[in-house]
């Protein structure tokens, strides 16, 4: 079974084990997390939510808290001296997948 979650406004398509990176959340490393927004439940019997699945949950740890490489953003305005030069690193934090939970009996 795989689920589509919504964390840090993106989407993200997951099965139980996997890795993901999202956008930075408020958690220590080794917590576990439960994240509600599912859009979908996919496998045998899929579930469409609209524009969330009512009773569904998915459980993940947080497994590093870190910081994308370096993004380099440079401006310049030809024959005229103006150069600018900044970067930028994005926060994220890694979560593993422990489960995908489903209760049919609790969307009604």
């Amino acid at each position: 079974m795989y689920a589509v979650v919504r964390s840090g406004n993106q989407q993200f398509r997951v099965n139980e084990g996997d890795t993901i990176k999202v956008a930075k959340l408020e958690a220590e490393v080794g917590t576990e997390i439960t994240l509600t927004e599912v859009l979908l439940l996919g496998g045998g019997n899929a579930v469409v939510g609209a524009p969330t699945v009512s009773g569904a949950s998915v459980t993940a740890e947080v497994t590093e808290q870190g910081r994308h490489p370096k993004i380099l953003i440079f401006k310049m305005k030809r024959r005229k001296g103006y150069r600018r030069k900044r970067g930028h690193r994005q926060d994220f934090t890694a979560l593993k997948i422990n489960g995908i939970h489903y209760n049919p009996t609790a969307a009604n």
